[in-house]
């Protein structure tokens, strides 16, 4: 239960509880609505509903995920109203005009850099087992082209070491799925298990944070963009290119597609699996990563572009 402090907290919780009812993953919005939280609290302390003043105040509060704000805004805004509970509701065109972030591909050397610094990460006083668990957690990601909440919230008993079969439970839209690892993941794995038994003992999830339950999203991804400025110490923090660990699961994807490609196979056979091992739920949400392939790639006769008008989304 997260602790909420403002008179909104109840709504804010309850909100949540109401999506992860429908299948969203439960973290979405959590962190900006409890921005949302601290500060009607320090500034609306007598506010029991959302106001115009509130709203736009607390936009203006920081120039920072104006998207991200104002697209929890106003979901709890329409929720509070739906409800029965007069709430102030941003305008739609507040939230329209997004542009999504650009997937990064690492190239090989990019990737063998990154795990190198990933290996090599220093010792930290609040999670003192991450050289434990970061090398296996960001390779069983990529491996496996997990989203970043799937291995970091994987729980100790979904992970089959005799099979080398991972069920993902938390998923988006509650979809879940089964993964089959590599042999060389499945062994870097076992090993990993010994000392996890040892220093997670009592944790139920399979990288555990050493304050209780799994590793944070913000912990996971300052740790990895760390990694990232480590492995590439010649280029400045603002000419680097920006990247997520998200980029991970979007290099398995490209690579996989690459690979079929090279071997003479027609995608349009091949998607199907790659959309059940991904856990997409759609067929189109798959053949978004058809786009990011390089330009010589797509001219292949493996792409048959007509077959594909009538499922690839627009761009």
């Amino acid at each position: 239960m997260n602790n909420y402090v403002s008179p909104l907290g109840i709504y804010i919780e309850r909100f949540h509880d109401y999506r992860t009812a429908l299948g969203y993953a439960s973290e979405t919005h959590v962190n900006t609505l409890m921005n949302l939280d601290r500060f009607c609290a320090l500034n609306y302390p007598e506010s029991t509903t959302l106001t115009l003043e509130m709203v736009h105040c607390w936009l203006a509060s920081s120039r920072t995920g104006q998207y991200e704000k104002a697209t929890a805004v106003r979901a709890l805004g329409k929720y509070m109203n739906a409800v029965g509970v007069e709430a102030y509701t941003l305008p739609e065109k507040f939230v329209t005009v997004h542009r999504d972030f650009t997937p990064y591909i690492f190239t090989d050397t990019e990737l063998r850099r990154l795990f190198s610094a990933i290996d090599n990460c220093p010792q930290s006083q609040s999670e003192p087992y991450i050289q434990d668990i970061a090398p296996v957690l960001f390779r069983l990601i990529y491996t496996c082209g997990l989203r970043p909440n799937e291995g970091r919230e994987l729980r100790a008993e979904c992970v089959h070491l005799d099979t080398g079969e991972v069920l993902i439970t938390n998923t988006k839209k509650k979809k879940e799925r089964i993964v089959v690892m590599s042999e060389d993941m499945r062994a870097m794995m076992r090993a990993y298990d010994t000392r996890r038994r040892i220093f997670g003992f009592g944790n139920e999830f399979w990288f555990p944070s050493s304050h209780g339950g799994p590793l944070t999203s913000g912990y996971q991804m300052r740790l990895f963009r760390a990694a990232w400025q480590r492995a590439n110490p010649d280029i400045s923090s603002e000419d680097l290119p920006r990247v997520r660990v998200y980029d991970l699961r979007h290099r398995f994807a490209s690579a996989a597609l690459v690979r079929w490609i090279e071997q003479g196979a027609l995608l349009k056979n091949k998607l199907p699996y790659l959309q059940a091992y991904m856990g997409h739920s759609s067929l189109a949400e798959t053949c978004v990563y058809i786009h990011i392939l390089p330009e010589n790639l797509t001219r292949t006769s493996a792409i048959d572009w007509d077959g594909f008008y009538n499922i690839l989304p627009e761009v």
